[in-house]
């Protein structure tokens, strides 16, 4: 939802305009004078906030300069936590959700937002580590959605491996993070054209190529070969 959602209240319409204010001011004086010459007084003393407002609203300045992308996650789970139990394989559930998650992402100011937030992580050690953390959380949680929405057939011939369920969703979520971040990644590189509907393609062609990645044969090269 979006600030001027007339479904919201006004206090919580209020809170997300500040919300927004902070990532935005983040997002510009992070970027402009790098993210550990700014601090905390002076992006609350950007918008106008207390510290403590601030705190209500992120853990950290690393919390508030990934927001575009720890958005999406929260989406991703939101939306998995809704999807229709359709049977299909759980990469494609999941592409599926994280596709849907992208889409209700706030048009191209979101998609601006992500490209200064991941610029700026690529020049921020401390971003790095905290988005890993994030993304460790999120794998836990969708995880647990997982298994408490779908039922997984994994008795196959009588081969059923205890907690063989577990691992089969986990994997095939950091199959799904590992896709996204392919996608992101070039998305980031390519000089124009950095919209929500690109980043889409770039996921889905990405996703396209797993089965791919998992038959691949690795074959001798050159002078390997003849040894």
């Amino acid at each position: 939802m979006t600030p001027e959602n007339p479904v919201l209240p006004l206090r919580e319409r209020k809170k997300l305009r500040t919300r927004q204010a902070l990532i935005d001011s983040a997002l510009e004086l992070f970027g402009e004078h790098g993210f550990d010459r700014v601090t905390l007084d002076q992006l609350c003393e950007s918008v106008e906030v207390s510290k403590r407002t601030f705190f209500r609203t992120f853990s950290s300045k690393e919390d508030v300069a990934a927001a575009p992308t720890q958005d999406l996650w929260t989406a991703f789970l939101e939306v998995l936590e809704d999807h229709p139990p359709q049977g299909r394989p759980l990469v494609s559930l999941y592409e599926e959700a994280l596709v849907e998650a992208i889409g209700r992402m706030p048009g191209d100011t979101w998609a601006q937002r992500a490209l200064a937030s991941r610029r700026l992580a690529a020049r921020t050690p401390s971003m790095d580590a905290h988005g890993l953390a994030f993304c460790n959380r999120v794998s836990r949680e969708a995880a647990a959605v997982t298994e408490r929405r779908f039922a997984l057939d994994t008795a196959e011939k009588g081969t059923a491996e205890e907690g063989i369920a577990a691992l089969r969703v986990r994997l095939a979520l950091d199959m799904l993070v590992s896709a996204f971040h392919q996608a992101l990644a070039a998305w980031v590189a390519q000089p124009a054209g950095h919209t929500r509907e690109d980043l889409t393609r770039r996921l889905r062609a990405a996703c396209a190529e797993l089965p791919g990645a998992l038959a691949a044969m690795a074959e001798p090269r050159g002078e390997e070969a003849v040894r």
